[in-house]
């Protein structure tokens, strides 16, 4: 190995170390590996791999957290029911061999697992959007081209699913009651989705470059992440879907049978997150596990976890 080769491998150390030894934290991600049996028949198996391209929490994300924390918790002071007047949002992809995106499912940990494992080179997935709040969840919205092909977000179709879906929905909700939240993605946050949003929520948005600000990597805090996406993930592929059409259909099935009161359950630890987020000076909640497949793969991580400690 050269020594420039050295020398780079060296920084690149030294970069991670230095980003993670300030919150004495890592990233790793949660895939779920597809295999086949002696019969034929395919399984899942989950596994944890080192993610070298996470995001990294960063010096000034616990501050941002405590400010978001503190002004929602000074807006339930004065109107008790106002965590259930948030619709937040977010997207998801859903892989039709039920592989699970590292970006939307990642654990924090001291320990490093270093297990490597192999993804698919071109999944064929499906991009979906729901809006969730106390009261019910607006969506799924499929991202899809005139042609009914499954295509990527940018602002564009944000601002279309915006224009023709979202704001027609909201036309059987008191729009004066209701806040909308969405995240620093940057279809999110461009001059002409900020506008768009602004025009029906106007100040009753919680978004970055928004009136309120949204606290970078706090997906702890959206409960599509710590709730809808894996919940939805471990039930639509118990028939295993072998077309995108046919995953869609379990996607809508699963999204519809969700009833009021789980989400009521939902929005009610929303606030009791707030509480840890504020005792502990803006850290992540402490199950360290942002997002999982669902409750089996959380204890058998845990569990993994407790016995390398």
């Amino acid at each position: 190995m050269s020594d420039k080769v050295q020398d780079r491998d060296r920084l690149k150390v030294r970069s991670t170390k230095e980003r993670t030894k300030r919150w004495k934290r890592h990233t790793f991600a949660i895939q779920l590996v597809n295999h086949l049996n002696q019969d034929g028949d395919r399984f899942n198996s989950c596994q944890v791999i080192y993610s070298q391209f996470a995001l990294a929490i960063h010096q000034n994300d616990h501050q941002a957290r405590r400010r978001f924390v503190e002004w929602a918790q000074n807006e339930i002071a004065v109107v008790p029911d106002f965590h259930k007047r948030i619709l937040f949002s977010d997207k998801a992809h859903f892989w039709l061999n039920g592989y699970i995106n590292k970006q939307n499912c990642r654990i924090w940990s001291e320990a490093n697992p270093q297990v490597y494992v192999e993804t698919p080179l071109h999944p064929e997935k499906l991009t979906v959007w729901c809006a969730l709040w106390a009261g019910g969840i607006i969506g799924p919205y499929f991202f899809k081209n005139d042609e009914g092909h499954n295509v990527t977000v940018n602002g564009d179709r944000y601002r279309a699913l915006i224009t023709n879906f979202f704001i027609p929905e909201l036309n059987n909700h008191d729009v004066q009651e209701l806040w909308f939240q969405q995240d620093g993605a940057t279809c999110h946050t461009a001059r002409a989705t900020i506008d768009l949003l602004k025009d029906t929520f106007g100040d009753r948005l919680i978004s970055r470059f928004g009136p309120v600000n949204w606290p970078p990597r706090s997906c702890d805090l959206t409960p599509q992440d710590y709730f809808l996406w894996g919940y939805v993930k471990s039930l639509v592929y118990a028939d295993k879907p072998q077309t995108l059409d046919h995953l869609e259909d379990n996607i809508r099935r699963v999204i519809a049978d969700i009833r009021s009161q789980m989400l009521e359950k939902v929005i009610e630890n929303w606030t009791s997150r707030l509480d840890y987020i504020r005792a502990s000076r803006g850290s992540h909640m402490p199950e360290i596990i942002f997002k999982m497949q669902c409750h089996k793969i959380i204890f058998r991580i845990k569990k993994k976890f407790m016995s390398i400690e």
